[in-house]
């Protein structure tokens, strides 16, 4: 018998056929979006690729004028939101494998490249296989802390976490470098776990994907703008550091607001399909919001559904909410939604409470969860 928490009072009991249900019945509809890609999704992503190409150069050419305070801000929200486009809702889906289907050379997942310090591959590596096979179980996602914060009342507190809002603050600004780093598994090399010899490959590589990127953004496009040399490189760090604040918005809106669930080894050993989409469901929080806003945050405001069919095409996500959440209410699953500033808000609640040890704060109690009868 596997218990999963689950933020209702009172257990739930899944028996197995219950469990292997839901996930006959995910499989189904998986199956049926599969069936039905085709001409609206070529559509939709060329249309987004357009539009990310078109505001980047607008977001370039306004720089030219930027002396003019309206220009250069107008030149930094258009090349911000094409930055937020190309990570979130081309780059990160398309690593996803989401658009292979399509058999275009420029959306296959094997060989994208992205606008970011990282390389893809290591990003693939890390959060494709990593992550999103191991999500939210305790000591074998990364992404939980990130191995530096407390974001989970199951790690243990010491002196360190006292910087807890300070960490998530400076990780908030510069995100896409915390990206890169995260494959190194610095925490381990701390721990002794992991040689630095062991890191040459992953280092060299990242130092020529950081160089070619701060190569563009700082001196090139800079450089070609002339007397405006400096208005231009401020223009693109702020792009930048928008791009950063969103993206981290959105990754911890999707991952850690209250109510969403981590889980142990032997809670998820020898998993069966069902149990893995009960997992996925448990373990990830969506965004509620307006057609624009599910764009540019790549659709990973359906966090839920991405989760559970990560190389779908996220413009179906909105299509198959509804869906996913009766098949939640009708086994007594949570669904976990809600506006922004509500998951936001509830998300930097316990980035400052769990930086207090737990003699202050209490133990937060486990709520008694799912349990599924093997």
């Amino acid at each position: 018998m596997s218990t999963l928490t689950a933020p209702e009072s009172g257990p739930m009991v899944l028996s197995p056929q219950e469990v292997e249900e839901i996930g006959r019945r995910l499989d189904a509809l998986r199956a049926r979006i599969t069936a039905d890609l085709g001409r609206r999704d070529r559509e939709y992503i060329y249309s987004i690729i357009k539009a990310q190409r078109s505001l980047e150069v607008a977001g370039r050419g306004l720089m030219y004028l930027g002396l003019l305070p309206p220009f250069w801000l107008a030149g930094v929200t258009a090349l911000s939101l094409s930055k937020i486009l190309d990570n979130m809702e081309i780059g990160h889906n398309v690593m996803h494998g989401q658009w292979d289907w399509m058999h275009e050379p420029t959306l296959n997942s094997q060989v994208f490249e992205w606008d970011l310090v990282c390389p893809a591959d290591q990003w693939k590596h890390s959060h494709n296989y990593i992550h999103h096979t191991y999500t939210n179980i305790r000591g074998r996602d990364r992404d939980l802390g990130y191995g530096f914060l407390r974001i989970d009342e199951s790690q243990r507190w010491y002196p360190y976490y006292l910087g807890n809002p300070v960490y998530a603050a400076a990780l908030m600004l510069l995100v896409e470098w915390g990206v890169m780093l995260h494959d190194l598994e610095v925490e381990n090399i701390v721990r002794g776990k992991r040689n630095w010899s062991d890191l040459r490959r992953l280092i060299s590589a990242q130092w020529r994907k950081a160089g070619r990127q701060v190569l563009k953004d700082y001196v090139t496009f800079p450089l070609l703008t002339g007397p405006l040399f400096v208005p231009t490189l401020a223009g693109n760090a702020t792009a930048n550091i928008v791009r950063n604040i969103w993206a981290y918005t959105i990754i911890f809106c999707g991952h850690f607001p209250a109510g969403v669930q981590t889980f142990t080894e032997e809670q998820t050993a020898d998993e069966t399909p069902g149990e893995w989409y009960v997992r996925q469901m448990l373990g990830s929080s969506n965004i509620t919001g307006s057609k624009l806003f599910h764009i540019l945050s790549g659709n990973l405001s359906h966090q839920i559904e991405h989760h559970l069919f990560p190389d779908l095409p996220a413009n179906r996500y909105q299509e198959i909410a509804p869906e996913v959440r009766d098949l939640c209410e009708n086994y007594g699953l949570p669904y976990n939604t809600g506006p922004l500033s509500a998951q936001i808000g509830s998300v930097w609640k316990k980035i400052f409470r769990l930086a207090l040890p737990p003699i202050i704060t209490g133990n937060a109690s486990r709520p008694a969860g799912v349990i599924m009868t093997r």
